[in-house]
């Protein structure tokens, strides 16, 4: 297996980074998977053991002046790594000013991914400054693991308010409860609430976008659900607070469908990248 691919651009070398921070804020593991037109960053399904996941996906030309890669084999042209994110996130604090940023897969001691940096320098020679960073090569016969999530059967879709105005809230919440109450309904009004013995607190919008309904969705979105009837999900408020910090990459709309008392759905929507993300629900 080989995989080198080069960045020139500096506008592309910030946004690769703010996309590695954002994943690295959301988990400490993760798979990389490329692809010959695609990169992606996986947390497979753990929703079902009360855990989260995540798929993002950048497509690599709009990133990579260069981008080669042999997978495991000519019908499985893919390579699948475990890597620590900030891991990742470390090698790319020394690449915001630089001329050129090569990822390299690499065999050392271990498999690493190999990061070459170039830095400007007052001499006429440019500095290199080189990052190892092992992985773990993932064998064709675990690939399913790693398939993307169906869409859930959701009952109902919005999109959120600015994630600024819900972590602000969420921050001020969390003193209160350690739980979340998330709902909404398809004529775009949404609640965020806690609920102790002690107190009650909720915040109200309204007049949300909901996301036109496609096909796909028709598939999906469950028929019967009333259009003003809320559906809900009682999730663990730092998960959420998790999600909400870190996101760097700007995205121009997050939808959240809601399994209602099941799970949470979250999908960013982005010019280059595509980014989802499930919270699951905890019994009350």
């Amino acid at each position: 297996m080989r995989f080198r691919a080069k960045v020139v651009s500096i506008d592309c070398i910030h946004h690769f980074t703010n996309v590695v921070n954002t994943i690295s804020k959301l988990l400490k593991k993760c798979t990389l998977r490329l692809t010959l037109d695609k990169m992606y960053f996986i947390l497979p399904d753990q929703v079902s053991n009360g855990g989260v996941s995540m798929w993002c996906e950048l497509k690599q030309a709009n990133f990579f002046d260069e981008y080669q890669m042999d997978g495991a084999s000519k019908e499985h042209n893919e390579i699948y790594l475990e890597i620590v994110a900030e891991n990742i996130c470390r090698a790319l604090k020394s690449a915001q000013n630089a001329k050129s940023l090569k990822i390299k897969l690499t065999k050392k001691q271990t498999p690493c991914l190999t990061f070459e940096v170039e830095l400007p320098s007052i001499a006429s020679n440019s500095r290199l400054v080189t990052h190892d960073i092992p992985v773990s090569v993932i064998p064709r016969r675990l690939w399913g693991e790693y398939e993307e999530q169906e869409m859930p059967d959701f009952h109902v879709s919005i999109c959120m308010p600015p994630m600024k105005t819900l972590k602000n809230i969420a921050e001020r919440l969390k003193n209160l409860s350690t739980y979340l109450t998330i709902a909404a309904n398809q004529d775009g009004d949404m609640t965020m609430k806690v609920e102790t013995e002690l107190v009650s607190a909720t915040t109200r919008f309204q007049h949300l976008e909901v996301p036109p309904v496609t096909s796909t969705d028709e598939e999906t979105q469950s028929k019967d659900w009333p259009q003003n009837e809320f559906a809900s999900a009682r999730v663990d408020i730092r998960k959420f607070l998790q999600f909400l910090a870190g996101q760097q990459i700007n995205p121009y709309k997050v939808i959240c469908n809601i399994v209602h008392e099941t799970a949470l759905h979250f999908f960013l929507i982005h010019d280059d990248i595509s980014l989802q993300y499930f919270i699951p629900t905890v019994a009350v």
